[in-house]
């Protein structure tokens, strides 16, 4: 099973279209939040356009799953036809239990107690704009993945970067070149 991830597309078309091109053919679409508002905090992304973006979402033609981020209001709803889950998406590909949050409620540390009370495999959260992979138990315990933003990545380097989930390996990569930030297995 292929699994693409990301978050953070603030309204851009642009990031939408080239973490798709990136990810190439996935079997679930995982969105961690912020859909299509920029916040008041972030500059408006290359590509805006939260119209498109939305009627994009609604013809995509594979499973997506989104979970609600900070800047996303009900109002989303009215415009994507995929149900935006708050605070939590749940998530069960193969023998894999993956929870969806956007992040920004929770910290490090309950992430990984959600992990450990409800014996998850993986816990995407998003928000930061800053991709990363963690163990919080060692090699013995689940993963969490941030996916980072393909539209307003807070990185050094300033690429967009979204996340590849297959057989026991997940990748960070980045949209615009498909390289490989960081990996892990799990």
């Amino acid at each position: 099973m292929r699994l693409g991830v990301m978050s953070d597309t603030h309204g851009s078309l642009s990031a939408w279209k080239q973490s798709l091109h990136t990810l190439g053919n996935v079997d679930l679409l995982i969105h961690a939040g912020d859909v299509l508002y920029h916040g008041p905090r972030n500059p408006l992304p290359y590509g805006h356009d939260a119209k498109h973006l939305a009627d994009a979402i609604n013809q995509y033609p594979g499973r997506i799953v989104i979970a609600r981020g900070n800047c996303d209001a009900e109002i989303d709803q009215v415009v994507i036809d995929v149900p935006i889950q708050a605070p939590y998406a749940i998530v069960i590909a193969g023998d894999k239990f993956i929870m969806v949050s956007h992040g920004h409620m929770t910290s490090d540390e309950q992430l990984a107690e959600l992990m450990r009370r409800y014996r998850l495999d993986l816990i995407v959260a998003g928000h930061t704009h800053i991709p990363r992979i963690s163990k919080p138990f060692g090699d013995g315990g689940g993963v969490i993945v941030n996916p980072g933003s393909p539209s307003l990545p807070k990185t050094v380097e300033r690429r967009g970067t979204v996340a590849i989930i297959e057989d026991e390996v997940i990748k960070i990569v980045h949209i615009d070149d498909g390289s490989e930030l960081v990996s892990c297995r799990w």
